[in-house]
């Protein structure tokens, strides 16, 4: 080894080894700062809301509306973050997975005052929308030019940048109610399967309609049927209590409506609770009327199953379970019910309500029977019109709060299914007064809040 006491030689190796150290190190530290920045990215993302509601208005419809869709989505539990589209950035946008835009046009095909700095800001560029699902509800007027003119070129310009349609754009003419509800429409659907950013989904496979039953003769309410279908060849398709099926009625395959499945596949087939839809005019739902008169037993009905992992047990599978609902909404409890007496979990309460025991007490019984057997412990009952006073799922559990505590502390988990309006509103506003909405929040988080409405 040869040593040397030049001055000039020693800080000319000491260059060179901080120099070679350099090379070494700059990759590390290049691969740290990505991990970093990704690390950071990931943090940004998981503490983003799920759901982007934006709106643009110029007299203040498409706000209101974007409320109202907020608010549809937050009883649905799903989180949501409702903005002007003014206060949305470039991140905002890449950061989400999926968005709805509610937006006015002003004058002939101009964007609403508060929507002229987002499109001078970002619709004058490019920029990269590979992960966004969306949708567009225009607002606009028949009698200018350019109708639903900025709606038309915000939906353009996403789709430019690589996002993809949740469903197609829809305008509204002067705030048409027809048109306004098929928006609504799509949202409940989209509540109810939100664990799927899209509609892509297994081609519809051919079942016979094996059974169908009325269920509640003399009832005040519209006819309800229990059906029953089987794949009309091949074996029987897996799936888990709270998924869905997706029905094309003949008359429009393009559309097809969502059921709770009310079996589990030990039952061999697909049970459904559909209520028949009767128009002003007297004509039947499309699907509902071909699924609960049109269609004989025996025809073929297109149909395709679809997960629901929002509303599936899972995680909850061993947690005690508060099941909650009303009217066709016993269908996904009533999977749920089955699924857990299958697997021998007896630490089950149903809270159901409908209109008259006498003729809507819906799988009466087949409870009645869990609820004697102790597969279903706890049953609270609720028929409104029973008695001077309505009752409602919702009173029975103001009336059954400390219970209700109790459960929750053992680790129980809610599920709810049924009507948006009025039942599960109800009764996220009982359970928020006696738990707290953050606390309400937080069941929600952990997966012990869920909610399948409509």
């Amino acid at each position: 080894m040869i040593f040397t006491h030049d001055t000039t030689r020693l800080a000319l190796l000491a260059a060179l080894s901080l120099s070679y150290a350099g090379v070494c190190l700059a990759p590390w530290l290049r691969a740290r700062a990505r991990r970093r920045a990704s690390d950071a990215a990931k943090a940004a993302l998981a503490n983003s809301p799920a759901w982007l509601v934006a709106y643009a208005s110029q007299t203040g419809n498409a706000e209101e509306l974007a409320t109202q869709t907020a608010q549809s989505l937050q009883l649905a539990g799903i989180p949501v973050r409702l903005c002007a589209l003014a206060d949305l950035t470039a991140i905002d946008l890449q950061q989400a997975e999926r968005a709805l835009f509610l937006v006015s046009t002003y004058g002939e095909g101009d964007a609403p005052d508060n929507a002229a700095a987002f499109m001078g800001r970002l619709m004058t560029g490019e920029l990269a929308l590979p992960q966004l699902h969306y949708a567009v509800l225009a607002l606009g007027d028949r009698s200018y030019g350019q109708f639903c003119g900025f709606g038309r070129a915000l939906d353009a310009w996403l789709a430019e940048q690589g996002a993809s349609r949740l469903f197609e754009r829809i305008e509204v003419d002067r705030s048409a109610s027809a048109t306004i509800e098929q928006w609504f429409q799509h949202l409940s659907h989209l509540a109810g399967t939100s664990d799927a950013p899209d509609w892509s989904a297994p081609a519809f496979g051919d079942w016979r309609l094996m059974r169908r039953q009325l269920l509640n003769p003399g009832s005040a309410g519209g006819p309800i049927y229990h059906v029953e279908l089987a794949p009309l060849a091949g074996s029987l398709p897996d799936w888990q209590s709270g998924d869905l099926v997706q029905v094309a009625a003949p008359l429009d395959p393009a559309q097809p409506r969502e059921y709770s499945i009310a079996s589990i596949p030990h039952d061999g087939g697909v049970h459904l609770l559909v209520r028949q839809h009767v128009h002003p005019d007297g004509s039947l739902g499309l699907a509902s009327g071909w699924l609960t008169a049109q269609a004989a037993v025996g025809n073929a009905v297109q149909l395709r199953l679809r997960q629901h992992r929002r509303f599936r047990l899972e995680d909850n599978a061993q947690r005690p379970l508060i099941l909650i609902g009303n009217g066709s909404g016993i269908a996904g409890l009533r999977g749920h019910l089955k699924s857990r007496v299958l697997a021998g979990q007896r630490r089950n309460w149903l809270i159901f309500g409908e209109r008259n025991a006498a003729h809507d007490f819906h799988y009466r019984e087949e409870i009645e029977h869990w609820h004697a057997s102790g597969d279903l412990p706890r049953l609270d009952l609720a028929f409104s019109r029973d008695q001077a006073e309505r009752t409602y799922v919702q009173d029975r559990l103001r009336g059954n709060a400390d219970e209700i505590k109790l459960w929750l502390q053992q680790g129980a988990a809610i599920y709810i299914c049924g009507s948006l309006a009025g039942m599960a509103g109800g009764v996220d506003q009982a359970l928020q007064e006696m738990l707290g909405r953050p606390a309400l929040d937080a069941l929600a988080a952990e997966g012990r809040y869920r909610r399948d409405v409509y």
